[in-house]
């Protein structure tokens, strides 16, 4: 049975993945929710290290975990304890998509990638460093410490 410990640290999880997700200027939930597809293919191809596969496995687990109707203990057996199991695995999931979903944009954008459909910044907005503004200007290259990743023209 889950402690009750376990329980307040699970909420308490959740209300700050809430807080993170709704501040002013974040990304927004269908900014995210496109993000996820993305996400996952670029740590299945090894393109964002942010996220390891294992970690991608697990999300998906719980994801699928809480879609089955096959539960590790019962609502119909075990009541509100069976609800607790779900409602934990949620919350970890909840979590983690916030978060992750937040660092993959950060990245995306840092590396100058954008979601198709999506126009490139506009000349007055930050666009990717080596990334030429709308009237033809050529932006500052990226400095070589940054770290690059596989698919980067490296000159």
């Amino acid at each position: 049975m889950p402690s009750r410990a376990n329980r307040l640290v699970a909420v308490g999880a959740v209300y700050k993945a809430v807080q993170r997700a709704m501040r002013p200027g974040g990304p927004t939930l269908g900014e995210r929710a496109s993000a996820v597809p993305r996400l996952a293919k670029a740590v299945a191809s090894g393109d964002y290290v942010g996220l390891s596969k294992g970690r991608l496995a697990l999300m998906l687990a719980a994801a699928g975990y809480i879609a089955s109707p096959v539960d590790l203990l019962p609502e119909g057996i075990f009541g509100l304890l069976g609800l607790a199991d779900d409602a934990m695995v949620l919350g970890w999931l909840a979590t983690q998509l916030v978060e992750e979903t937040e660092s993959f944009l950060e990245w995306e954008r840092s590396v100058g990638r954008t979601p198709r459909g999506e126009a490139p910044a506009s000349p007055g907005s930050s666009t990717a460093p080596g990334s030429s503004s709308a009237a033809g200007a050529p932006r500052p290259e990226r400095p070589a410490s940054s770290s690059t990743v596989r698919g980067d023209v490296v000159p």
